[in-house]
This record gives C-alpha cells, structure tokens and sequence, in this order.
C-alpha cells in the first residue's frame, strides 16, 4: 500500500522539520523526490538520510516567494525528471503575535512565503499535471487555519488562506485528475521549536517545553513523521477518492 513507484514528487521546504520527514517517507514509498529549499547546501542533511536508505534526492535552490526563482526550479524538475506526479507544499515561516505586535512587514513577510508561495508551486504544478492525466497536491496548513490560535495572527491569516485554496484548487480540477488535499497540524516537534524556546525562553527550557506540549491534550507535540505518514497517504492511490479535505494531525485539539 501507499506506492509512488514511478512517481516524480517536489517537497518544498525539504531541508529540515517536516518537510524532511515527508521527503524521506515519499522516497521511502518510491517516489523520485526533489527537494526545494533556499539554498542546496541547505538539502544536505536531507540528502544524507536519503541516501543512508539507498535513495537520492535531487536538490533544487528555490525561493518560493520568487517567481522566477519558482519557474526555474520547475524547469529543472521538467528537465532531469520529465514529469511531476507529486507536490507537497511544505515551505513556510512563522510569526509570534497579535495584531498590535504585528507590523505590515511581518504580514507582507509571512504573505509572500506561506500563501504567495503555495500558490506560485501550485500553478506550476497544475500546468504540467494536466498534461499528463493528473497528480495529487498536498498543502501543509495548520490547526490555526481553523480555529483561533492565541498570538498567531499573521501566521493564521496566511495558514486560512492555504485551507481555502485547497479548496479551490480542488472544486477546479477535480474533474482533470488533480487532487489537492492539506494536513492541518497542531505543534509539532521539530529544531524550529528547540531553537524558539532556547532564545526566547533562556533558563526556562523545560517548563516552556512542558506548556507547548500540554496545548495538546493527547499530552505531547507531534512528531514530522506522523505528519510525513499523513502526507503519504495523500499523495498515493489509496487515497484517489479523497480531495478538498482538511486533515488535522492536532492530537486532540479540535475535539477538547
């Protein structure tokens, strides 16, 4: 179950987190992966775990928020693998928050890398579907796309609009052989967090550990594997008959 044996998919974001998690479990499920991210230096270690498995990823430079930079990862993916089955829209940037302590750069910011970005990878990626029967497209969005999340304000307003192109995106072409489905996570434990509360939180490590964890009533945060795992469903066959969903991977927010 959940092959991608054949199968061409881009991760955005790959180099760390989550979006290195779902590189590996798509390579690990066959697919030919390639790894967007800033720089390819900052695919390496993405790269490494690939290859302890015997798997290669194809690292490709690209700032999402940036067209051409957009355009040309995509013509380097046409040229090396000739076709796209897959893109996980994982690439993001977060923002600590309420409305007085946002600035207009840090929407403009948070805009152009969350939603600007989903949507430049998305149209590149639709283009080049259609023209050869469909795919699947998975966006990473967040419980914060739908339910209010406390001093996250221009990240929630970015992550509610990932949820409703999602939507878009299917009603649109669903009758073209494109999915597109999001996963809706909740806190998930990745070095992004680790080095949030070490510069945040100096000397209060543990106890701000202890209180992220517990926002999840299951009792812990969520590991990029669990989410990866989610991802892979959607992408794969198995799950042919689901589209314009919102999946949450929250351990138990939504239902507290």
């Amino acid at each position: 179950m959940f092959s991608l044996d054949k199968k061409v998919a881009v991760v955005t974001g790959a180099g760390s987190g989550i979006g290195q998690a779902i590189a590996v479990a798509l390579a690990q499920s066959g697919a030919r992966v390639v790894g967007f991210d800033l720089s390819v230096d900052g695919l390496s270690d993405t790269a490494q775990k690939l290859a302890a498995n015997g798997h290669e990823l194809l690292r490709v430079a690209c700032d999402v928020s940036n067209p051409e930079s957009v355009a040309k990862a995509f013509a380097e993916v046409d040229a090396k693998c000739g076709r796209l089955d897959v893109l996980v829209n994982n690439a993001g940037i977060a923002h600590i928050g309420n409305i007085e302590g946002t600035q207009e750069a840090d929407m403009d910011r948070l805009y152009n890398v969350n939603v600007k970005g989903v949507y430049l990878c998305a149209k590149q990626a639709v283009t080049r579907m259609l023209t050869t029967g469909g795919g699947s497209i998975v966006n990473v969005a967040s419980i914060a796309s739908l339910i209010g999340v406390a001093d996250r304000f221009a990240y929630s307003m970015t992550k509610g609009a990932v949820l409703t192109m999602t939507y878009s995106l299917a009603v649109d072409y669903m009758k073209k052989g494109i999915r597109c489905n999001c996963v809706c996570p909740a806190r998930v434990h990745t070095p992004f967090v680790d080095n949030f509360i070490q510069k945040t939180y100096p000397g209060q490590e543990a106890e701000v550990f202890k209180k992220l964890s517990e926002y999840q009533p299951i009792g812990r945060m969520g590991k990029p594997e669990e989410v990866a795992a989610l991802v892979l469903f959607l992408c794969s066959d198995e799950a042919a008959f689901i589209t314009g969903a919102a999946m949450p991977v929250d351990g138990g927010v939504l239902v507290s």
